[in-house]
Formats: C-alpha cells, structure tokens, sequence
C-alpha cells in the first residue's frame, strides 16, 4: 500500500502540479498588486462623477452597487495568472518531456540490432523490385 502511494508521489505530474500550485499562489500577490494599483484606477476613471468606477446601483442602498471593475479585473488576474503559469512552467515542462522522450528513442534505437532475417528479406524484396535475372528468376522462353 505505501509503495503505491511513493509511485503515485513520485510520478511527475503530481510534483509538476504542486510546483505550479506553490509558484501561482506566490504570484498572485504580484498580480493583484498590479491590478490594484494599476489597471482598477483606469477602469475607475471609466465612471461618472457620481459614482466610483464602472457599474450602477440598483437602489439608494449602496450595498447594491454593481461593480463590473471588479469582474473584469478578477477575469485579468485570472489570464494574468494563467499565463504566466503556461509560459513559466507548462511549456518548459513539456520541452524538457520532449527532449527526454526524443534522447529515450534514440537510445532504444540504437541499442536494437537488425535480425539477420530481416536483412535477408530486404536484400530478396530489393533484387525483386529490380526484377534482376540473375537473382534466381528465369524468363519464360514461351
């Protein structure tokens, strides 16, 4: 039972997740700030005098107050996020998966030698193809 749980573990989709969990949850106070500080002030400038930043209120209560900045700068952090995570983590991942797939076969390849039948097969199916007479064929002298 433990030894299932070590290859469960140790498989590397498992630690490529928690990697990309850690490195996401450290950035998005990066992003956040960004968005914060940055890109929620332009939305908010997108608003009227009367009110603070994109959206309406649907009563005199203010806690009915529809915000679409705060949608659309969660839907950035988001993108933001994502790509990072893609560009940072998943895509050299998968370079390095490539790489170590490509050097495996190469090596699998290589250490594989030719039976000697199929040699043999190759040489009959080429003196075939070159329909040479001497390869043991004899023509039909009628």
């Amino acid at each position: 039972m433990l030894q299932g749980f070590k290859d469960f573990i140790m498989r590397g989709n498992v630690i490529d997740l928690a990697v990309a969990v850690v490195i996401g949850g450290a950035f998005t106070a990066i992003v956040t700030a960004f968005t914060d500080n940055l890109i929620n002030p332009a939305i908010a400038a997108l608003g009227s005098a009367d009110v603070s930043g994109l959206g309406f209120q649907i009563t005199s209560n203010p806690a009915t107050f529809m915000d679409f900045g705060k949608v659309i700068t969660a839907a950035l952090n988001f993108l933001i996020i994502a790509a990072v995570v893609y560009f940072v983590l998943v895509l050299p991942m998968n370079k390095l998966k490539e790489l170590q797939d490509a050097r495996k076969k190469v090596e699998t390849e290589e250490d594989v030698p030719v039976p000697i039948e199929v040699e043999l097969l190759s040489e009959i199916r080429d003196l075939l193809k070159e329909g040479n007479p001497s390869a043991g064929a004899t023509k039909n002298p009628f």
